[in-house]
């Protein structure tokens, strides 16, 4: 027997931020919460396609040299953004631009970079019932 979810736990392409102009719009008009190591910069914006959120990532290279290290950073946000955006699709109505930056100096395990995900994103929809 098959279960319909209302929203599936995924990433898939068209969620994801690439536009270089909606990314320079962020940190020129976009607002931000912060949760550390992790800050969110957002901007209610019209997004092209039919999707609520369009997120993104960013780690920077001046506090982790390492490629490598940085991809893993990466990846850990985008997978803890992947589970708990139901946190943001169910609360939130219009379209917004998302960009995780990672503050922090060295490197947490998934399930502290989870917990602080998830605290970040309900941050976000605190200041964002506070500003309707």
């Amino acid at each position: 027997m098959y279960f319909y979810r209302a929203m599936p736990f995924t990433f898939p392409k068209k969620e994801k931020l690439k536009s270089k102009k909606l990314i320079e719009q962020l940190f020129v008009a976009g607002k931000s919460v912060s949760q550390y190591p992790i800050k969110l910069i957002y901007l209610k914006t019209e997004l092209p396609s039919d999707v609520a959120i369009q997120a993104g990532v960013t780690v920077p290279k001046k506090n982790f040299k390492s490629a490598v290290k940085r991809n893993h950073i990466k990846r850990l946000l985008r997978e803890s953004y992947r589970l708990n955006k139901a946190l943001v699709f169910n609360n939130s109505e219009g379209s917004f631009a998302f960009l995780f930056l990672y503050l922090g100096k060295e490197t947490l395990p998934f399930d502290a970079v989870q917990h602080k995900m998830k605290l970040l994103l309900r941050k976000f929809n605190d200041h964002i019932k506070k500003n309707q």
